[in-house]
């Protein structure tokens, strides 16, 4: 079977043989997983490849794609704790040319529960224009809502992270980058960042792109917001190799970290807002996340789902193998998941390098995470 490195408590070696056998078998290339129980870190294995000639070591990183939101939006939170955010206030009280278009009563707990109705940029937009974060959250302000805000949830894929990054700014004083750094990465010594550093370059994984989806969008009504948010500019994973793609601010797609680091500062969601006494959140700011803002099928992607302020809770369709009763979830692109089960207070998080196919988890972190809770009990 493939060598896989790290630790892992005896109870939970289902766990490495889960990522063993997914190596072996070539659906995996390289990738990592840990089990935080309340503090007690239960499994931290990595295996695999970061490279076609290099090994993925321990202290390897990668595009994590929209697991950055949980990073992101943890950011939101804290200053949600911190009194400097309301969620339920107007987004325009601290940002007001956003009520420009009709959003005048777009609340911050829309754009945090992706129900605000701006989940895209309206045309002329390509990809790269993401790059320009002054210009490009100047353009969502300035734009309609695509439905009415607060009514249904439709994903904001890439502009989830220039909405909360500009609330972060005006509330804070700091660039969304800074504060990750500054507030939550630094003190808990957590290997993560927005973007990635030079000196970074030589331990990330480039990302393997995904198989073709297996979707005729053709048959998608071109002002769907399904169509405008996905297929008007779609975006191509090998931007997440570019060295321009790296030194942007995407708070919404461009994290960079591993296992570690992201159930690192996500276990602070299941541990109570405390991590080895470092305070992010207060349990009475952990309880917002709670506070259900939808639960339909999504309008961008086509599926169940159920979203709190910040994060999805559980529901049974579309991810079924998230812990049901007080936890909440988001995963990136190709596969990647961060899981924060409260009830038991434990977190689990995946990050790969090869992406399978689909937007919300995979098979294979079905897998890990299934493997996790059955050892669990």
């Amino acid at each position: 079977m493939a060598e896989v490195q790290g630790r892992c408590d005896t109870a939970f070696e289902p766990v490495r043989e889960a990522l063993s056998e997914q190596l072996d078998s070539g659906n995996e290339l390289g990738a990592g997983i840990v089990v935080d129980v309340d503090g007690r870190t239960v499994v931290d294995i990595w295996g695999g490849r970061r490279t076609a000639d290099e090994p993925w070591t321990r202290d390897t990183i990668t595009n994590v794609w929209s697991s950055t939101k949980m990073v992101t939006n943890l950011a939101a939170l804290m200053l949600v704790d911190r009194g400097k955010l309301d969620p339920y206030a107007p987004v325009a009280k601290y940002w007001p040319e956003f009520a420009e278009n009709g959003k005048e009563r777009v609340e911050v707990r829309h754009i945090l529960s992706h129900t605000a109705g701006v989940s895209g940029w309206d045309e002329p937009f390509e990809p790269e224009d993401m790059y320009d974060r002054a210009e490009a959250t100047r353009r969502l302000a300035t734009q309609a809502p695509w439905w009415e805000p607060g009514t249904a949830s439709g994903y904001h894929a890439q502009s989830q992270g220039h909405l909360v990054g500009e609330l972060v700014r005006r509330c804070s004083g700091k660039s969304l980058t800074d504060f990750i750094a500054d507030e939550i990465a630094g003190p808990l010594g957590a290997d993560f960042r927005l973007g990635a550093d030079e000196a970074d370059l030589s331990r990330i994984a480039p990302v393997t792109p995904p198989p073709p989806l297996d979707f005729d969008f053709s048959q998608v009504d071109r002002e769907s917001p399904a169509f405008k948010t996905l297929m008007r500019a779609p975006l191509s994973a090998e931007l997440a190799n570019t060295p321009e793609w790296r030194r942007a601010e995407l708070g919404a797609l461009n994290g960079h970290g591993n296992a570690r680091s992201l159930a690192r500062i996500l276990s602070a969601l299941a541990r109570g807002g405390t991590v080895d006494g470092v305070r992010l959140l207060s349990p009475d700011t952990i309880s917002i996340i709670f506070d259900e803002q939808s639960h339909g099928v999504d309008l961008v992607l086509g599926v169940p789902l159920r979203f709190g302020i910040g994060y999805a809770l559980p529901e049974t369709d579309t991810v079924p193998y998230v812990p049901q009763g007080r936890a909440c979830y988001w995963g990136g692109w190709g596969g990647s998941v961060v899981i924060a089960d409260l009830d038991t207070r434990t977190t689990i998080s995946y990050a790969m390098n090869k992406m399978a196919a689909g937007v919300i988890g995979s098979d294979r972190s079905e897998a890990y995470v299934r493997a996790a809770l059955e050892c669990l009990g």
